[in-house]
């Protein structure tokens, strides 16, 4: 099995390119947000843990984010692997990833990491923003507090990962419109090919 991580900042394109790369390797997309809601409308008990944190407002914790993943490595065997987005988000989640792994005699293919400067970030979530209706991130602060976030408590990953020997770094803006996501998913292929 390969396990790809897909990381980035908010807005770099990781879903524009999951699409592709999952068709093209035949990989698990695992999107954190859409395993929570899927564990959530499924009624586990993981899910109902989750609910209730949520509905109180709370953050859910990363065992029970770690388990949902865990499940679905367990479920899925039709696949050459999986492709995580959203997951890790710290250090102590990339720990426990190498963990989970090493437990089933695996270890992580590689991160494909897309970066984007904050003033595109800032441009490509309020632009989604408004494409969507997403009133969540109409609000500069708002969008703001997701940069800030994601320097503080994600970026340290890219170190973590380049230590190991993991981390392939791909330029995400390479001009607007299809074109641009086009040469960006071209130069992961020729990376993905290799590993």
């Amino acid at each position: 099995m390969k396990y790809f991580i897909l990381f980035g900042p908010p807005g770099a394109g990781k879903g524009t390119q999951a699409v592709a790369l999952v068709e093209r390797y035949n990989l698990k997309h695992i999107s954190t947000g859409d395993v929570l809601r899927g564990e959530i409308a499924a009624g586990t008990e993981l899910g109902k843990k989750a609910k209730a944190l949520i509905d109180a407002g709370s953050l859910v914790p990363d065992e029970v984010v770690e388990g949902m993943i865990e499940n679905a490595f367990n479920t899925y065997k039709d696949v050459n692997g999986f492709l995580l987005d959203g997951f890790p988000r710290t250090i102590k989640q990339a720990e426990a990833l190498n963990e989970m792994l090493a437990k089933r005699g695996e270890e992580l293919s590689g991160v494909i990491s897309l970066m984007i400067p904050d003033e595109t970030i800032f441009a490509r979530i309020r632009h989604r923003a408004e494409v969507e209706g997403r009133q969540d991130d109409m609000k500069d602060e708002v969008i703001q507090n997701r940069i800030d976030t994601y320097h503080a408590k994600t970026e340290p990953l890219i170190e973590f990962y380049k230590n190991l020997g993991k981390y392939h770094e791909f330029n995400g803006d390479r001009g607007p419109g299809a074109e641009g996501i086009e040469k960006v998913r071209q130069s992961i292929y020729v990376e993905m090919d290799k590993l």
